[in-house]
């Protein structure tokens, strides 16, 4: 009951619940990113830990070797510990929870572990926010900053592409939540905004612009206007990337998300960030390429530009 699906597997004894796995702490990779919002990768960049499984069933997922496929490994909490203690070795800016929705349990084990033992940077919390509130209780001592996903609040196509006809409704508490949590807060601060600051407690809500759907996207954005304005920041993503694998919801015909975002769907959400008054955050310029795709079948799967890798579920 960790999370909303709700499916009542007891993972302690061994049985994969929804999300694929069990109550183990299973990771797939580690190591330095440079590719998150600035006042998330700093100079020091991110300090990425991907966890294997999902709660979610994105048909378009860029992770879904381990979100859905099950690549990786056990950890224990003690191994957990040791990966963060090195990360911060290395000078990241932060420890950055990639997808651990369904294992709050044993992550808020390891990180307490790891805190015991000398950690001391910031926690980031990445998730779809796809999470019950009881789950946030859970996680709320131990992390500083949240990068919750906002994918829709049309449970049309939360059903259809992520399988969770619940997913706004959930979403939608959670980020409040969140927001209530963590008030933003940076190491520095420049002028008025946010450049060159170095977040250490708050949300970055993010939103993925799906090809032929900007309706859903331009409620998004009105939502934040009327919610989260002045209280988080708002990362828009152009990187949606047609990936074959995963849950497969990438077939032919309108709305089928076979194809990069267009020029003009992109000149439209930027002038709804004007209309909405939106300048509290970021938005990805429009690159429509797959050369940022991650392969975990790699010890580094992301570009030598992107990442430097430190664990990997095959090797260490």
């Amino acid at each position: 009951m960790l999370c909303p699906r709700n499916c009542g597997v007891d993972r302690i004894t061994g049985t994969k619940g929804y999300c694929g796995e069990t109550a183990e702490l299973r990771l797939a990779a580690a190591g330095i990113h440079r590719g998150e919002e600035p006042p998330i990768t700093g100079t020091g960049g991110s300090g990425t830990i991907f966890v294997t499984g999902c709660n979610l069933g994105c048909g378009f997922c860029q992770n879904y070797q381990i979100a859905q496929d099950g690549m990786g490994r056990v950890v224990t909490t003690e191994e957990f510990a040791r990966i963060c203690l090195v990360l911060q070795e290395k000078g990241v800016e932060n420890i950055n929870i990639v997808t651990g929705s369904h294992a709050v349990p044993a992550i808020v084990a390891g990180i307490r572990m790891a805190q015991s033992l000398g950690l001391a940077i910031p926690i980031l919390w990445n998730s779809s926010a796809y999470e019950h509130e009881a789950a946030l209780v859970l996680l709320e001592e131990v992390i500083d900053v949240y990068l919750p996903d906002l994918k829709t609040l049309d449970p049309v196509i939360g059903n259809r592409f992520f399988k969770a006809p619940d997913y706004p409704e959930c979403a939608q508490a959670s980020i409040l939540r969140m927001m209530k949590n963590r008030g933003l807060r940076y190491t520095k601060r420049t002028g008025r905004g946010v450049k060159d600051a170095t977040l250490v407690s708050g949300v970055v809500i993010r939103h993925l612009v799906l090809p032929d759907h900007l309706d859903s996207t331009r409620a998004v954005l009105h939502w934040f206007a009327e919610n989260a304005q002045g209280r988080g920041l708002l990362s828009v993503m152009m990187q949606y990337t047609p990936v074959s694998g995963g849950n497969g919801t990438n077939g032919q015909g309108p709305g089928s998300l076979d194809r990069y975002v267009h020029e003009k769907e992109y000149e439209t959400v930027l002038r709804w960030l004007e209309e909405f008054d939106i300048e509290d955050g970021y938005y990805q310029e429009l690159v429509p390429d797959n050369d940022w795709l991650p392969d975990f079948n790699r010890y580094n799967p992301f570009s030598s530009e992107l990442a430097t890798p430190l664990w990997h579920w095959k090797l260490c």
